[in-house]
């Protein structure tokens, strides 16, 4: 007679751990860094390391003498976190403001909820809202590229291209005037242009997210029903009226759409777990994004787009769960 085993879950084991996903999306964010550190300079650069920094610290202390257990800030997940706070942010933000966002971040966001599998709502969006609603004029003033510069203090500040397409269609300006005062749209992919420090290179954060998806460290769902679902509201807005609605590929390539469709919404904890779940999560994205953009106070809606799915994954997972292994569905 044979004996089973009985053992707790989980019961499929690979050879993925939470240190080597978190430096996979690491390395996968480094051609972005690189090109933003091009653009920015060196107080880009100085703000990353202090956003990351601060996260890892914050996350530190609070384990060691509040929740009273082990630091596991070695599992990187902490400096991700620092990193995409960074990457979400304008380059010339005042130091002590990013140390806010990082402990509103870890603290609040994921901290206080348990730590890492257990907030749910993304922690560095959590930062980057409370700083815009906070900081509301520091947030919003963006430095223009100026090639490896090495300070932002005096540097000039603009709108970014959402912002001056939205802040023009108010004024009455026409859309061809508008883009006249705009970089052409390869050197908007590339990421010559003001806006967060890590989201003007749509080209950059594209092969970050290639990589991602070779390594199996995230799924196709999300991206694609995220970005698909935003190209084709904008593209139907622009056909609708084309003198006031902008064409998709400028929502693609400008604003946080790739670094939110890649490496924000595709959050493992935050995101539904049923391939239907991410596909309607994706779907919520893309489209509250767009309504935002076009409708909003805010010419960019990534971040509360995502906040706001975050909040409707509980009843995706409910909704849409897996078959449980051995029960034939009828």
């Amino acid at each position: 007679m044979s004996m089973l085993t009985i053992s707790g879950s989980p019961h499929v084991h690979t050879d993925d751990s939470v240190q080597k996903i978190m430096r996979g999306v690491i390395i996968s964010l480094i051609p972005a860094a690189l090109v933003s550190f091009y653009f920015f300079g060196l107080p880009a650069i100085i703000l990353t390391l202090v956003s990351i920094l601060s996260c890892v610290a914050v996350e530190y202390l609070i384990q060691r003498f509040v929740m009273k257990e082990k630091p596991s800030v070695t599992d990187g997940s902490a400096a991700l976190t620092g990193l995409l706070l960074a990457f979400n942010v304008p380059a010339n933000l005042p130091i002590w403001m990013i140390v806010v966002g990082a402990i509103v971040s870890i603290g609040i966001a994921k901290m206080s909820f348990g730590g890492l599998g257990k907030n749910p709502f993304n922690p560095a969006l959590v930062g980057r809202v409370f700083m815009l609603i906070s900081f509301p004029v520091q947030m919003t003033s963006w430095p223009k590229p100026t090639e490896l510069s090495m300070t932002l203090s005096d540097a000039v500040t603009g709108p970014t291209p959402l912002g001056l397409v939205s802040e023009g269609l108010k004024k009455g300006e026409t859309m061809q005037t508008l883009m006249n005062q705009l970089p052409d749209y390869i050197n908007l992919a590339m990421g010559n242009m003001g806006g967060s420090i890590g989201e003007v290179s749509a080209v950059a954060l594209l092969l970050g997210g290639l990589f991602m998806l070779y390594k199996k460290i995230i799924t196709w769902h999300i991206p694609v029903a995220f970005i698909g679902s935003a190209l084709i509201f904008a593209g139907i807005m622009h056909l609708v009226n084309p003198d006031h609605y902008i064409d998709p590929l400028f929502h693609l390539i400008t604003g946080g759409l790739m670094l939110g469709a890649l490496y924000m919404a595709t959050d493992m904890v935050t995101s539904p777990m049923s391939v239907t779940g991410m596909l309607i999560f994706g779907v919520g994205c893309g489209v509250i994004t767009i309504l935002i953009r076009l409708f909003g106070a805010y010419p960019e809606g990534v971040s509360f787009a995502i906040l706001i799915m975050n909040a409707v994954v509980p009843l995706l997972n409910k909704a849409f769960k897996p078959g449980r292994f051995g029960v034939v569905k009828k």
